[in-house]
Parts: structure tokens; sequence; C-alpha cells
């Protein structure tokens, strides 16, 4: 975790430095992001408020003994559909959020499969998240505040280095294989299987959309690559993917990606590094493949994924963001 194009290590500071300062956001509802790399933020592990009134449609089940969230179109399986893998951030499959962020691709024709690739070890700290302005908080709850960062920020270190490529992708291949099998006319009808990725799971999206022999970077090391033997060429191919704000990506994860691809970022982001998504972005096209890009200013990390906000701004954001990956997948 090392890596100069990668922030590595979460949000840190000296409790007397909990006070806001000029590099506190100015975001309404996003984390302060202080001085140094960070590698998750409040949005990777943190749920926002569920919007009043919408309830899941889904169902948890198990793939390869992997908890995954399956929600279909209501029209299933009388007509054909597409199979979209969607890759959570660190509030992982159980979140209310990721559900019924699922289910809106669902309602829009896909197919959703989306697994948990922690293993049943979501990020700590998950909770909802509430607004409070820092403006408004006294000097104690600020110093308190500034502790308690500290301390998470230790815990979600750990918590990363659990959760490496060389742990995560055997999850998802598993899940892939035995999804290939359960519903091979929805990947037959799409071509391939789509992806989306929020967050932690953007990494992944762009790691799967790695032809075999490339993306086996992670898996011929992985503690379970000899059951697994032969797996990635057994996989079905990403047809195309989209990716939003991810963190824990490099430059490297880019250079075997051969689904189009469509990147949504936010502007000076410290999680999704300007360097690496432009240098990214330029090596998918330069190898001639199809991708696009779309940087949204003024917005927190996370913001695609579904809550509430009480920022317009940032409630249009997030509803564009949607339409612009779901534009993308349906053109594909």
């Amino acid at each position: 975790m090392a890596d100069d194009d990668i922030a590595t290590r979460a949000p840190e500071s000296d409790a007397q430095e909990a006070a806001p300062t000029e590099t506190s956001s100015a975001i309404p509802g996003d984390s302060r992001v202080d001085q140094g790399p960070a590698s998750m933020g409040e949005h990777c592990t943190t749920d926002r408020p569920t919007p009043l009134g919408e309830t899941p449609t889904g169902e948890m089940t198990k793939f390869a003994d992997v908890d995954t969230y399956i929600t279909k179109p209501a029209d299933y399986p009388h007509s054909p559909c597409k199979l979209l893998l969607l890759l959570t951030g660190g509030t992982g499959v159980h979140s209310t959020n990721n559900q019924l962020q699922a289910d809106k691709y669902a309602a829009e024709g896909f197919l959703v499969v989306m697994p948990d690739q922690f293993a049943g070890d979501h990020a700590p700290g998950n909770a909802v998240s509430t607004e409070t302005p820092e403006e408004n908080q006294s000097l104690i709850d600020q110093v308190k505040q500034g502790i308690s960062a500290v301390a998470k920020s230790f815990t979600i270190d750990m918590w990363l280095a659990r959760h490496t490529p060389e742990k995560v992708l055997p999850h998802l291949h598993r899940v892939l294989k035995a999804v290939a099998e359960e519903f091979a006319d929805a990947i037959a009808s799409g071509g391939g299987v789509y992806t989306v990725g929020y967050c932690f799971g953007a990494k992944y999206a762009l790691l799967l959309s790695t032809p075999p022999g490339k993306e086996d970077v992670a898996g011929e090391n992985a503690d379970d690559s000899k059951v697994e033997e032969g797996r990635v060429q057994d996989l079905p191919k990403i047809k195309a993917g989209a990716i939003a704000h991810g963190t824990q990506i490099t430059k490297e994860d880019f250079d075997g990606v051969a689904a189009p691809m469509f990147v949504v970022a936010v502007e000076d982001d410290p999680l999704f590094p300007e360097e690496v998504r432009i240098d990214g972005v330029k090596k998918m096209k330069e190898n001639g493949l199809e991708c696009e890009e779309k940087v949204y200013p003024g917005v927190p990390h996370g913001f695609a994924v579904l809550g509430d906000y009480q920022d317009s701004k940032i409630v249009e954001s997030q509803k564009d963001a949607f339409e612009q990956m779901l534009g993308w997948l349906k053109a594909h």
C-alpha cells in the first residue's frame, strides 16, 4: 500500500487539530479531508439516510457459498434481460441503500447480482450518517470527533489489509462462475456480464474487466487458487462497465481493461487522485478502448451511492450520475 499513485492511509489528525481548518470540506454532508493521503472516506463506510418510503424488493441468497443480493426485472424470465454485477463500497451487500441501488438497475431491465465482497466483514463503523454542521459543534465535540477519527483511521487500515485483490477476487470469480450457470440466458442476452462498481467496488470492476492472463496477477497468489485453477478462463467476459468515485485504484489497474468503461469522478477527490484518473483514461483510449468520463464538482466522495442529502446540488448530481452510468450500460 506504499504506491505514490494511490492514497494508502485513512485521514489522521491530532486531537488538538480537530477544529475546522482550511483543509475542511465545504461540501454539505461531506467528511473532513485532513492533510495527508486517505484510503477511504466516510461515504465509503457509512450509509446516508435511506430515502423515505423505499424498501428493497430483491432477495438475499447464496452463490458458491457467498451471500448475494439478487434483484430482477418485473417481467423476468418472460422477457429477456442483461445481467449486471454490482460491486459496492465498504457498506456491503446488506446495506439497504446498496440494495435499493441494485433495485434501480433492475427496474431498468437488468438482472442484478450484488455479491458480498467481504465475506461478512463489511467496513467498520457502518452506520447511517447524519449531517451535523461543524460550526454548530462545540470545541469539545470537535476534539472528541478528532480522536474518534484517528481510531477509525487505524481500524479502516486494518480492515483494508484483510481485503486485498488476493482475497476479494476469488470470491467474485466463484460467484461469476455460479451465476453463469444459473442465469445463462441473461448472460447470453447481453453477450456477457455488465458491471458497475462504487468506491471500493470500482477497483474490482476494472480488474474483472481485464482478460485472462493479465488479471491473474492477483488470482495466482490467492489462498485458494489451487481450488480455482482455470476459473478465470471459464468466466463470462465483462461486456461493459461503469465505475463511480473509486478508492484504492492505481494506474496499473487500468492496464489490461478490455471492456468499454464509463468513469464517474469527484473533482479534487484525494481518494481517486486526478493524476490516476487522467492517466487511466488516457491509457484506455491509447489501447483503443471506448471510454468516457464525467467529473462532478462540489459533491462529496460517495455521492453517486443512493442516499438522502439536504443539498439539492448533490441530489441532482446523484440522479445525473445514475442516468449517465445507466445510459452507458444500455448503449453497450
